[in-house]
């Protein structure tokens, strides 16, 4: 299987296959994703979410905020498990949509934990992390009160999914924060990109 032009074994393609199945059984009773994408669910999703484990790849501890449908926290923990390393902790609050997590990690043996907690209260139970991830959470300006108590004054990057907007979310982080920052057009959607944030600073 070719995922954005790069090769998985097939035991990974048969663990994404699952979880694409569990995802469309799931997404019949609860409001996984906009009804309007389930019919695009490997390129829209699948694909989009594999873009940011590929933008890092490697057997780091992953934190995916506000994990959702499992995108991209599960697709990086599937991808994880050709390691046999490296770790993903999914934080999501609604407990539907953690009990589905935990189905797919669990049948598909990727390499992670559900935390049901509020993003706010993960630092806590996660001290610390290599790698932080969220997709279609907040604005970038939020996004950076959720996650400095991780960046600040450590080594752990930052990939959010952003839209064509994203040079006005950008410009009013700076406002507040300073930062590195890497951009990775998408290989899946036009117009949007995969923003690398590090060395995250207050002012």
């Amino acid at each position: 299987m070719q995922l954005n032009g790069k090769s998985v074994s097939r035991e990974t393609a048969q663990k994404l296959e699952h979880f694409a199945a569990l995802f469309q059984k799931w997404a019949k009773t609860i409001n996984l994703v906009a009804p309007s994408t389930l019919n695009e669910l490997w390129s829209r999703h699948i694909a989009d979410s594999a873009q940011i484990y590929q933008a890092s790849p490697g057997p780091f501890h992953w934190v995916d905020l506000g994990s959702g449908g499992g995108f991209p926290g599960i697709i990086t923990a599937i991808l994880l498990s050709e390691h046999q390393d490296g770790w993903v902790d999914l934080v999501e609050s609604n407990q539907k949509k953690a009990a589905f997590l935990r189905v797919a990690l669990s049948e598909t043996g990727a390499r992670g934990a559900v935390h049901p907690i509020r993003i706010e209260a993960a630092t806590a139970k996660i001290p610390t992390c290599d790698r932080i991830s969220a997709r279609a959470l907040a604005d970038l300006d939020l996004l950076f009160d959720y996650t400095a108590p991780w960046l600040v004054g450590t080594e752990t990057r930052a990939f959010f999914h952003k839209g064509r907007d994203y040079l006005s979310e950008v410009e009013k982080a700076r406002g507040r924060w300073r930062f590195d920052l890497l951009e990775h057009a998408s290989a899946v959607e036009r117009d949007s990109v995969i923003l690398e944030i590090g060395d995250l600073k207050h002012g």
